[in-house]
């Protein structure tokens, strides 16, 4: 049971980060009901998270297989979506299908494949997002250049059991903060341009976590994924 403590931070957490998106959709000229908050809860305890799940969260973002699993059979999302956002492997693919509403990560078509096949043999049509991987750093997954963004996007859309919904991205954690709001600027035109050629399904930019949501928000985001804001820095040890 988490103390009363705990609890009223995060929903004193939530209030705060909710008035600032609300505040930055407005100076951007738009609705702030365009825009999920996306609540990032690795290494958060099942106890954490429907505590949290009481609040305006929108979704609940899962950056490992093992938690979403553990989490979403909990109930702890208290029937609110979880989305996957983590960097999945082809052989846990099955065990995300179906839990996850969205898959925000897929970077091959190795894994495209795999979550087409999954989604099949469970008879739905899985909704995902491509991450690019925007800063081309060697470190991270996602697509890098825009002629694998394409071939990837051509193969998404003509899959029976995907539902290509929009882009993802991070960008790297040492840009300034003009590089930032340039690289989300650089992911708003994207996705522009592959709704242009793919239909307006395309309408979701996950980008902006909890130091730079502002931005992102200001540059076209639609889902904001924040963790340290909401539940406090992470105890890796636990």
């Amino acid at each position: 049971m988490l103390s009363q403590e705990i609890t009223a931070r995060m929903a004193e957490n939530v209030a705060r980060i909710r008035e600032e998106m609300d505040q930055a959709a407005r100076e951007a000229g738009r609705d702030p009901a365009d825009i999920l908050l996306c609540a990032a809860c690795k290494t958060r305890t099942v106890e954490e998270v429907r505590a949290s799940a009481d609040l305006p969260i929108d979704v609940f973002g899962e950056n490992h297989v093992q938690e979403l699993v553990e989490k979403f059979d909990a109930g702890a999302y208290n029937g609110k979506p979880g989305h996957f956002i983590g960097h999945l492997q082809t052989n846990k693919v099955n065990k995300v299908v179906g839990r996850a509403a969205l898959i925000q990560s897929v970077d091959s078509l190795r894994l495209l494949d795999k979550i087409d096949r999954a989604a099949a043999n469970m008879g739905i049509r899985q909704e995902i997002l491509v991450e690019v991987n925007i800063g081309n750093e060697a470190s991270k997954s996602g697509v890098s250049g825009e002629r694998e963004l394409w071939e990837l996007l051509d193969q998404a859309t003509a899959r029976d059991n995907i539902e290509l919904r929009g882009l993802m991205a991070i960008p790297p954690a040492d840009a300034t903060e003009s590089q930032t709001r340039a690289f989300f600027s650089d992911m708003r035109k994207l996705l522009d341009h592959a709704r242009e050629q793919y239909g307006v399904r395309l309408n979701i930019l996950s980008m902006g976590m909890s130091g730079d949501y502002v931005a992102a928000i200001k540059e076209g985001a639609t889902i904001v994924r924040i963790g340290t804001a909401i539940y406090g820095a992470r105890d890796y040890s636990k």
